[in-house]
């Protein structure tokens, strides 16, 4: 998941480089190459090129506007909820920081660890900082 337009760039990059290298493959004809290994290396290409473009779509996506209902189906997806609600509202790292009153790092660092270190106290500043809202309850079950 890209968190931040370092990230963007990066990934950006990389998309270019694996559709330049997608065409060479193309190109180039592989010839000394068993067919099979020409086929298994082009769909390893266009399926690395298929999920860098996914995530600069979403970025692209979250960061411009267009996405702004960002789902919640578990706990576990909780930190890439935070992290796509940050982008959606337009705040990098270092202004969601300022919201809170912390250093840039430890919002970076909370990200990059999928908020594993943050308290819940912390997590509810950070959803009250969002602006982020449920649309409906959430409804837990206990386990018969």
């Amino acid at each position: 998941m890209i968190k931040n337009e370092r990230q963007y760039r990066i990934t950006k990059a990389q998309a270019e480089r694996f559709a330049q290298a997608l065409s060479a493959v193309a190109a180039d004809g592989r010839q000394h190459l068993h067919p099979a290994l020409r086929k298994a290396e082009v769909e390893a290409l266009r399926s690395q090129l298929a999920d860098l473009k996914k995530e600069l779509a979403e970025y692209d996506a979250l960061s411009s506007g267009r996405r702004r209902v960002v789902p919640l189906d578990s706990i576990e997806a909780l930190p890439k909820t935070l992290i796509q609600a940050r982008i959606a509202a337009g705040l990098t790292q270092e202004e969601l920081a300022q919201k809170l009153g912390l250093r840039p790092q430890q919002i970076q660092r909370y990200e990059a660890t999928s908020y594993q270190s943050a308290s819940l106290e912390r997590i509810n500043q950070i959803v009250r900082a969002l602006g982020v809202k449920l649309d409906h309850p959430a409804k837990l079950r206990v386990a018969s």
